[in-house]
């Protein structure tokens, strides 16, 4: 007779129900499991073996058999343990095989028996609530499970021998509550950066419209102190959103103590980062760092630095908010809407452009520099700016002269919720902001005056802008005009936005 215990396999952030059936048969002592296990579920067998012998059980000197169905699907990772382990019990008679029909169960086993803390707790067990079901999981991420529904039946763990006793009814186990991480006090604020007023300017356009915003300039002139200073003038996370960027976060195994945030996510990885550090992708599959900045910000810091095939890897991801990873037996995606901010000195000296310096290679130093990126990854940017050397007077103003974050979010938040509505009324769901809208969308809500078009058809001839640019000229006027307060997209956005654009053609 085979036992029968539920858990599940990942495909990107979807949790898939497997089966793990257990048979114990007579014949020569062998431990062997099937179904396309990888190499970490193959070597469950030993700490299995060895977590029941520190909880007082030993394997029966018989053929053990498990299988993991369906048996075409790839199964990875270590949280097959604590499934196989409690399906041997049940098939050895220790545990009533029945009282866990009704759970899914997640978790590694060290080798004296408890039971440790594994990635993906939270989508399964959202898929365990789907079904109608409970979970068992280690201790560590009861508080993300709890997160799935109030309502759902936990049992978070330290232990095998924990959950003996839990499911004899000698030691009952509290049932986790969802836990919050808690804001980081004096964290970085606006007010810190001194002058850089157009810079200020245009990280507020890029907040309030989700816009993707370059800046070229020399070193020290403050490029990533305004880059980190984003996420302090955004808007929280809704709760959807913030289910959405956990439970990525789960599947990275990078949630701290099962704590969710409702801060965007802001990534910053190195130069040195590889195609699939970015996009996603190794052995298992796992999402990049475009996928773990989801509904946040990607910072790229010294953007010719990065490798230009890996640059060119974000255009897709960057257009439809999604990054596929692409296999021979596998196709897995995973959500990444992100806004995307760059940093970049305008030549590989760094002082192209600033007054008082010639560099030694003339103007091929910035054009050879800057080619180093593609025109279609420049053509997703919707704002580039110049951020000049900051002067000694704007050195010597006292700290906190400029305006706050606060203030600047309070603007923020307004422009976001009017986007909000707007795309709501019209029936766009999962649009919020203007970046995210589709062109047939943009060229709705922000059709322009008679004036504007003019001005708009002028700059396109002129500087032969892509239908692309087009429409991310339209998209920056229409947050423009959200911060304004104005219904109507007028010549004045439509100047302004294009400065933005005609900056970026002119280098």
């Amino acid at each position: 007779m085979a036992t029968s215990i539920t858990t599940v396999a990942f495909e990107g952030i979807r949790a898939v129900p497997v089966d793990v059936q257990v048979q114990i048969s007579p014949g020569l002592p062998r431990f062997n499991i099937v179904g396309l296990p990888d190499k970490a579920v193959g070597e469950s067998r030993e700490r299995v073996r060895a977590a029941l012998i520190a909880s007082g059980l030993a394997l029966p000197a018989k053929h053990i058999s498990v299988n993991l169905a369906p048996a075409d699907l790839p199964k990875e990772g270590s949280h097959y343990d604590l499934p196989i382990a409690l399906g041997l019990m049940a098939a050895m008679g220790a545990i009533p095989a029945d009282m866990l029909e009704s759970y899914f169960v997640l978790g590694e086993l060290a080798l004296d028996g408890r039971v440790s803390r594994v990635p993906g707790i939270l989508p399964a067990a959202i898929a365990a609530n789907a079904e109608e079901k409970g979970i068992i999981c280690p201790s560590a991420c009861g508080p993300e499970a709890a997160w799935a529904s109030p309502d759902i039946d936990i049992i978070a763990i330290e232990s095998l021998f924990a959950l003996v006793n839990h499911l004899a009814g000698r030691q009952i186990a509290a049932r986790p509550v969802p836990q919050k991480a808690l804001a980081v006090e004096g964290e970085d604020d606006l007010s810190d950066i001194k002058g850089q007023e157009v810079a200020r300017r245009a990280l507020e356009i890029a907040a309030a419209g989700g816009h993707n915003f370059l800046m070229i300039g020399p070193p020290g002139a403050g490029k990533s102190m305004l880059a980190q200073r984003l996420p302090s003038i955004l808007p929280a996370l809704s709760p959807l959103e913030m289910l959405d960027v956990s439970m990525i976060a789960s599947i990275a195994g990078s949630l701290r103590n099962g704590a969710l945030s409702d801060r965007r996510p802001f990534r910053a990885p190195h130069h040195s980062a590889s195609m699939a550090a970015l996009v996603g992708g190794g052995h298992n599959a796992k999402p990049g760092e475009i996928s773990l900045a989801h509904n946040g910000v990607l910072f790229l810091d010294e953007l010719p630095e990065f490798q230009p095939q890996a640059l060119d890897s974000l255009r897709q991801p960057l257009e439809t908010g999604e990054t596929v990873i692409a296999r021979a037996n596998a196709k897995v995606s995973y959500p990444a809407r992100v806004q995307l901010i760059a940093a970049m000195n305008p030549c590989k000296c760094g002082m192209a452009g600033t007054p008082g310096h010639t560099c030694r290679r003339g103007d091929r130093c910035a054009a050879d520099y800057q080619g180093r990126i593609s025109g279609p990854f420049l053509d997703r940017i919707d704002i580039r700016i110049d951020v000049p050397a900051v002067s000694a007077a704007d050195m010597l103003a006292g700290a906190g002269a400029g305006e706050a974050s606060a203030a600047v979010a309070a603007r923020v938040k307004k422009a976001r919720d009017i986007q909000r509505a707007r795309y709501q009324a019209l029936g766009a769901a999962g649009t919020f902001t203007n970046a995210a809208a589709s062109s047939r969308l943009i060229e709705t809500v922000a059709a322009p005056d008679s004036e504007s078009r003019a001005l708009l058809l002028k700059a396109a001839e002129a500087f032969s802008l892509s239908a692309r640019a087009y429409h991310r000229v339209l998209k920056v006027a229409r947050t423009l005009a959200d911060l304004s307060g104005s219904q109507a997209v007028q010549k004045p956005h439509i100047a302004e936005a294009l400065s933005y654009r005609l900056n970026m053609a002119a280098s």
